[in-house]
């Protein structure tokens, strides 16, 4: 059996013997949409099974919305108004931008204006970098609180300040790992 796959450049052919139980999954076209701000705010407004954010948040509560390092190709200047006008009711102070790092280095200014200007524009990125914005940095203990321990006996460590907060947001974006696949 000659299998093609999309690998490197130009592809990978493979001859792979016959008597190998072969299932090839090709993925199904899904069109994009017109309008992309359109439908995530129309997903914000009737989310699946649950009734939408700004319906969930009280004017009081601490909310952390998460958000992709540099390293991510993530459409930030789209996602994250969408997020912010659903709290609209929320004062700015009670709203921190927590940058999820993981283990990179902190993004810096100018990295964290043009991630917020990814599908928005320069007056979105200032509009954003007016919150308050917390780059988790994850080899600094006085930064993080163990919140648990697994069954399996593993501390779980999360930033103090996302811990700290009534509500979390988590943002991103699906794609295969650029070293790691999916």
């Amino acid at each position: 059996m000659k299998i093609d796959l999309a690998y490197g450049r130009s592809g990978l052919a493979l001859d792979l013997p016959d008597t190998w139980n072969v299932t090839v999954i090709e993925p199904r076209f899904v069109p994009g949409q017109v309008d992309e701000a359109q439908a995530l705010r129309a997903a914000l407004d009737a989310p699946h099974a649950s009734p939408p954010l700004r319906d969930r948040v009280k004017p009081t509560d601490r909310v952390g919305i998460v958000f992709s390092d540099i390293t991510r190709a993530t459409p930030h200047g789209l996602i994250l108004p969408a997020v912010l006008d659903q709290l609209s009711h929320v004062p700015a102070e009670n709203v921190t931008l927590f940058c999820a790092l993981g283990t990179h280095r902190p993004n810096t200014p100018e990295e964290l204006r043009a991630m917020f200007a990814t599908s928005g524009s320069a007056a979105t990125a200032e509009r954003l970098m007016q919150h308050r914005i917390v780059q988790n940095d994850a080899f600094d203990p006085a930064t993080q609180v163990m919140v648990g321990i697994t069954r399996r006996g593993h501390e779980i460590w999360l930033n103090r300040d996302i811990a700290a907060c009534d509500v979390k947001v988590l943002t991103g974006f699906i794609e295969p790992h650029f070293f790691a696949g999916f």
